[in-house]
């Protein structure tokens, strides 16, 4: 395989946006289980953004703060303790872009989006 080229056929394909569903209640109650999140493909963050992570070889979503605390990643969810960075190996995979509830979720019963402008 050329060095340009991914499993799926093209460099291209590692800079398009994404969709995950979201399992569990950890980002709750911003991101409720089964919602879907879209994810740009990214190197870097900012304080506050929703972010994919890959930590010492496991995979996150949550949101990274960096202050004098800091840099850790936090669940929204009360229940999950703080991921501290320091001394870690980590990269950051992509940035939530867009949180779309099913219409199971969703209080009006329809398909609902929201957008998270950083």
């Amino acid at each position: 395989m050329a060095d340009n080229e991914t499993s799926w056929g093209s460099a291209c394909a590692e800079l398009e946006p994404f969709a995950l569903q979201v399992l569990g209640d950890s980002m709750e109650p911003e991101f409720p289980d089964g919602c879907i999140v879209t994810i740009d493909p990214s190197d870097w963050c900012n304080h506050g953004m929703y972010i994919m992570c890959l930590v010492e070889d496991t995979r996150w979503f949550r949101q990274y703060l960096n202050d004098e605390h800091g840099e850790r990643l936090v669940a929204l969810n009360d229940l999950y303790p703080e991921i501290p960075l320091e001394g870690l190996e980590w990269k950051v995979e992509g940035i939530i872009s867009q949180r779309t509830l099913l219409r199971s979720q969703s209080p009006s019963g329809r398909r609902e989006s929201k957008r998270y402008e950083y």
